[in-house]
């Protein structure tokens, strides 16, 4: 039982350190985007793959209509949803531990 306890612990800190992960490449995403870099130079590698990983969590809410003038609001829903799936998935984890145990 106390084994099994650990593992759904250290899963949900993976869970935890995963998202905590992408937050911080959005956030960082967001910051260039603000300076006009450019991923896309063959110079940019690491730049590129932050765009291309990033792309996959903001390209369902850019579709979505939530622009504000030149303001893109899709970060913001994108956190929140994110922040959603982190949670249930936790919530998640620790209800199999407890029908484990």
């Amino acid at each position: 039982m106390v084994v099994v306890q650990e593992l759904i612990h250290s899963l949900v800190m993976l869970v935890n350190i995963f998202f905590t992960i992408l937050y911080w490449l959005l956030v960082v995403r967001i910051v260039l985007s603000w300076f006009g870099v450019s991923p896309y130079t063959a110079a940019n590698d690491m730049l590129s793959a932050l765009y291309q990983i990033t792309d996959v969590i903001l390209r369902p809410f850019q579709k979505l209509p939530l622009r504000i003038g030149s303001l893109d609001l899709s970060p913001i829903v994108a956190f929140i949803a994110l922040q959603f799936v982190q949670r249930l998935l936790v919530i998640v984890l620790y209800s199999l531990g407890g029908m484990a145990g």
